[in-house]
């Protein structure tokens, strides 16, 4: 997923930013460890099992039905459990026990974080006993951040309405009041009732056979943290890809979806033959409207993908990739917070890595790995060094904000550094063993050291060092001994950029019939800066940069449209603005054109009439850049 920038973690950080550099080991272990973005007294009570009973209501944009949580006191003397909650209407709440029927129970919402959202807080009868039934009868608002409500015509038949959610990182509350925090791990099930011409899918136990009736069941037999939990209903239809893997999506997609991701089940088998078996049934993908905020969301048995990826040509299936990797990295082992993110994205991002170099070559995989650390170059010039570290020791982060893409590129690199001293039959062992070890468990940074430590480090003796370790976990930047990705083709395409923006190379001898669109991207971000419109003109007609399938090579060329004031692409930079909602995608081409000096109106003019196509985290996203507007526009 795409962090939110630098910029909003100002504004969206807690009230407080607390260093741990004080007090003892244990005291800050403690502190590290501790969820700072949920109110839910995890330490006094743990959800063990979700159900779910929902009515979707098109009409008026809401979710509306019961939550049954069944719960465990872990504290004989706590009598309130604390739930998270954003935006919810709360009818009424009861309590039931083995020995008693439910009960109305009071009940109070308190007062309301920018970040956090709203606790709700329940009191428990005296006799509730160990073990409780939580039933809360509630709905969401038309303005939860999590659902995405779109009208028949932003979608791709232009006939039926759509739902998505997208719970990751805190905005599960905002659709089901719980424990959202990746330190408590729940079962679940639902019964979800829709139009009946339309179909429910979720991050369950989706039947590829199953009839339309309105009314669907779900099961999800393995304990999932609450960032994971997924619903969606449109007019969606099922193509197998292979004996384990298909996908959904609009009919006018289908087709489109399963020629693009024909390699799902190829990379499947290569995943479970590298990583160890997976151990959630069926992957499924599921193709959501444009206005899906990100590339992908790895709910499982079922991610959740944009349709920016359908480039014909299947050039960026690596997002699918990296979301069947978070199979085994994230939900299987969990970051317990969201400040030990690289725990999830790093290693995603590394196994993603691994994958391409089998199930394609090792020049992409090398010219991914090298957009990737140039990305990584980016942020560590725009992001406070004291965010800069894979495990930063602070207390109070934006789960969405703060550094960047930094778990994920200095997290795969961190890795990549790991498999090259080590060897990668002794690393592979280590990864087996990882994800055997901390199966459907969650931990932090300092866990993950400690038994590199235990498996590696104190074997190994002088391959690694635990302060090399550290250094990775807790210093800002790289470490001298990074491994620095290099990738033979694109540094063709930057040489050959600087060429012909010298004028010793023509347009007509550029090869671009052997290129990827990686060294398509490449070429784009190594052109001169002070290049004249003409020659602008000239490398757009010759590549058809405005015109693209393509979705980031448009992202990639409309930067440059809009850091450059290239006036005669505006109209094609518009539309792909209007034609995403994945904030990848239209985030940094606002940002430039906002920036350039003489068109933040016109950015914000674009936003307005788009932003009903995107969903309210891009829309977060892109409102930021406007926040400082002192004209009022």
């Amino acid at each position: 997923m795409i962090p939110r920038p630098e910029r909003l973690l100002l504004l969206l950080m807690a009230s407080t930013i607390a260093a741990c550099s004080s007090g003892s080991s244990a005291d800050r272990d403690a502190a590290l460890a501790r969820d700072h973005y949920s109110f839910a007294n995890v330490d006094e009570f743990v959800t063990e099992h979700l159900h779910l009973d929902l009515a979707v209501d098109f009409e008026q944009e809401v979710l509306r039905g019961t939550a049954e949580l069944q719960m465990r006191r872990l504290d004989a003397d706590a009598g309130e459990i604390i739930l998270d909650t954003r935006d919810l209407a709360i009818d009424s709440i009861t309590v039931s026990t083995v020995a008693s029927n439910r009960a109305p129970v009071e009940f109070a919402l308190g007062q309301t974080d920018q970040i956090l959202g709203t606790p709700l807080t329940i009191r428990l009868p005296e006799d509730s006993g160990d073990q409780f039934t939580v039933t809360i009868s509630y709905a969401t608002s038309p303005e939860s951040t999590a659902l995405g409500w779109l009208p028949p015509e932003l979608t791709a038949g232009g006939e039926h309405p759509f739902l998505f959610s997208q719970s990751q990182a805190i905005h599960a509350r905002s659709w089901i009041p719980l424990q959202d925090t990746p330190a408590v791990r729940i079962t679940y099930s639902a019964r979800i009732r829709t139009p009946s011409e339309l179909l429910a899918v979720m991050s369950a136990d989706n039947d590829p056979d199953v009839k339309r009736t309105g009314v669907y069941e779900f099961e999800m037999p393995q304990p999932i943290p609450s960032y994971l939990l997924a619903i969606a209903a449109g007019n969606l239809y099922f193509a197998e890809i292979g004996a384990d893997t298909g996908v959904y999506a609009e009919p006018e997609l289908l087709e489109a979806a399963a020629y693009e991701f024909a390699d799902t089940q190829a990379m499947f088998e290569t995943a479970e033959a590298m990583f160890g078996p997976y151990r959630w049934g069926r992957y499924d993908l599921l193709i959501l409207p444009p206005s899906f905020p990100y590339g992908g969301m790895e709910n499982p048995r079922l991610s959740f993908l944009t349709p920016s990826l359908l480039a014909g040509d299947r050039s960026l299936v690596g997002v699918v990739a990296h979301e069947l990797a978070h199979s085994w990295s994230g939900n299987l082992v969990t970051n317990r917070t969201w400040r030990d993110g690289w725990l999830n994205e790093g290693w995603t991002s590394y196994l993603e890595h691994r994958l391409m170099q089998v199930i394609y070559d090792e020049d992409r995989a090398a010219e991914e790995n090298l957009l990737s650390y140039e990305e990584l170059l980016l942020n560590f010039e725009r992001i406070d060094p004291k965010y800069q570290a894979l495990a930063p020791r602070i207390t109070e982060l934006d789960p969405e904000s703060g550094q960047g893409t930094i778990a994920y590129h200095k997290g795969n690199l961190f890795l990549q550094f790991l498999e090259h001293a080590y060897g990668q039959d002794v690393f592979d062992q280590f990864i087996t063993d990882y994800f055997n070890e901390f199966a459907f468990q969650v931990i932090t940074t300092e866990d993950f050291v400690d038994y590199l430590d235990q498996k590696l480090i104190a074997v190994h003796h002088g391959v690694v060092t635990r302060d090399q370790v550290e250094q990775w976990m807790y210093e800002p930047g790289l470490p001298a001994d990074a491994i620095l990705p290099v990738s033979r083709n694109l540094q063709q395409a930057a040489e050959l950029a600087t060429l012909w923006s010298n004028g010793e190379v023509d347009a007509s001898e550029l090869p671009v019939e052997s290129w990827s669109p990686q060294a398509t991207i490449h070429f784009i971000n190594n052109l001169d800066a002070e290049l004249p419109t003409e020659k602008l003109v000239a490398i757009d007609a010759a590549l058809g940069l405005s015109d693209t399938r393509n979705a980031e090579i448009g992202r990639t060329w409309f930067i440059q449209v809009a850091t450059r004031r290239h006036e005669p692409a505006y109209e094609q930079m518009a539309a792909h603005l209007r034609r995403f909602g994945r904030v990848r995608l239209v985030y940094p081409v606002y940002a430039a054109l906002a920036s350039n000096g003489q068109d933040a109106a016109l950015a914000k003019a674009l936003f307005d009439s788009a932003r009903g196509a995107y969903h309210p985290i891009a829309n977060a996203y892109i409102e930021s850049l406007f926040e400082d507007d002192s004209t009022g526009e």
